[in-house]
C-alpha cells in the first residue's frame, strides 16, 4: 500500500513531548518499510488547505496519523483526523469525535461519569462542573486540553483550600484553560489497549513505581518524569508488569473498565487508559488517551512487547484493524 505517515510539523524550539512525534515517524515508517509498503512523509499545521493539496498529491491508500498536536497545543489535534474523515482517506486510530471528546479532559469526565465510571471529582473554574459536588483537598489542577503530562509538576498538588484559587490562576496564567480535581494519592496504573481483526486485545498492565520519593513530594507522572531525562522524577519513576497473585481480581477489573472506556469513546486501532489507585483497591479513570505515543521506548511500546509482539507486529495489526473498520463500514 501507498501510506502517507502524518504528524504535527515541529520546530528546533517546540518542547519535548511534541519532539517525540520524530522518534515514532521513524519507527512507524522502518516498520512500513519492513512490511512492504511505500511510504511518504507529511507534515502538517494549521494550513489545513496545503494538507489537502498535500494529500492530493500523494493520493495515498492509507494515513498513519501521528497527530498528537498542532500550533503547540492538543486542542486542535481533531483536526486533521476530520480533515482525513472529510476527504474519505481511511486512517489508522481513533476519529476526530474521540479524539476530541478525550483530549477536552472535562468532557471526559462527563462522559465516564454519564457510564458509571469512577473519575476523580473536578471543578471547571471557579464552581463544580455538572453538578453542585463539593470534595476536599489534596487537588491536582490540570490543562483541560493537553496530553503528555504537559503543566503537571508539584506546584500542581494544592493541600489547602485557601492556596487553590492563587495556584489555579499561577496554572491558568501559564497554559490556558485549566480544571481542578480531587487527587487520589495513590498507585498509578496504565492499561494499553490493540486492536487486531478479531477485536481489542488488553495488553499486560503497568504500574508506575514511585521509587525512594522523599515524604511530602507529590507522588505523580509529571513533565519532567515522562520528558526530562536527568531529572530525578523521570530516573525514580521505573515501569513494573509484575503484580502479586492477590491483585488478580484488580487486574481483571482494571480490564473490563478500559473495555468499557474503549466502547463508550469509540477508540479504535490503539489507546491506553490510565488509572490511580486508592488505598481501597478502588480504581479511578484519571486519563483517556486515544493516540498515546508509540514511540520504541513509550510505555504503550513496552506493554506490547511484554504482550510477546515485536513492534513492527503491533503495526500490523494496526493497520489490519483499520483496514477492517473501513471494508465492513463499522467505522467507529
Amino acid at each position: 500500500m501507498n501510506i502517507a505517515i502524518l504528524y504535527a510539523d515541529v520546530s528546533a524550539d517546540s518542547g519535548k513531548d511534541e519532539q517525540d512525534v520524530l522518534a515514532q515517524v521513524e519507527a512507524v515508517r522502518n516498520s512500513l518499510i519492513e512490511l512492504g509498503h511505500k511510504t511518504s512523509l507529511l507534515p502538517v499545521s494549521l494550513d489545513l488547505h496545503k494538507a489537502e493539496a498535500d494529500l492530493g498529491r500523494i493520493k495515498p491508500d492509507l494515513v498513519f496519523n501521528l497527530v498528537e498536536s498542532l500550533a503547540g497545543t492538543g486542542r486542535f489535534l481533531h483536526f486533521a483526523p476530520a480533515l482525513l474523515e472529510y476527504l474519505s482517506i481511511p486512517f489508522t486510530g481513533s476519529g476526530s469525535e474521540s479524539l476530541y471528546v478525550t483530549t477536552g479532559k472535562i468532557l471526559a469526565k462527563e462522559r465516564l461519569r454519564y457510564a458509571g465510571i469512577a473519575t476523580p471529582a473536578w471543578m471547571a473554574g471557579s464552581g463544580p462542573a455538572g453538578s453542585d459536588m463539593d470534595f476536599a483537598p489534596p487537588y491536582i489542577i490540570k490543562p483541560a486540553w493537553e496530553d503528555a503530562s504537559v503543566g503537571l509538576d508539584d506546584a500542581s498538588i494544592v493541600y489547602a483550600r485557601e492556596n487553590l484559587a492563587q495556584a489555579f490562576q499561577d496554572k491558568s496564567n501559564r497554559y490556558g484553560s485549566c480544571f481542578i480535581e480531587s487527587f487520589i494519592d495513590g498507585r498509578e496504573i496504565n492499561v494499553s489497549l490493540l486492536e487486531d481483526r478479531q477485536g481489542v486485545q488488553v495488553l499486560p498492565p503497568a504500574e508506575i513505581l514511585f521509587k525512594e520519593f522523599p515524604d511530602g513530594k507529590p507522588k505523580i507522572v509529571g513533565y519532567d518524569a515522562k520528558w526530562e531525562k536527568g531529572s530525578f522524577e523521570y530516573s525514580y519513576t521505573p515501569r513494573n508488569f509484575d503484580f502479586p497473585e492477590n491483585e488478580a481480581f484488580l487486574l481483571e477489573q482494571l480490564g473490563d473498565i478500559s473495555r468499557h472506556c474503549w466502547d463508550i469513546f469509540r477508540l479504535r486501532g490503539y489507546a491506553r487508559i490510565d488509572f490511580r489507585i486508592d488505598s481501597h483497591l478502588q480504581p479511578w479513570v484519571i486519563e483517556i488517551n486515544a493516540n498515546p505515543c508509540i514511540s520504541p521506548d513509550a510505555g504503550f511500546t513496552a506493554a506490547v512487547h511484554r504482550a510477546g509482539l515485536r513492534y513492527s507486529r503491533m503495526i500490523e495489526r494496526i493497520l489490519e484493524s483499520t483496514l477492517v473498520s473501513y471494508s465492513s463500514g463499522h467505522i467507529r
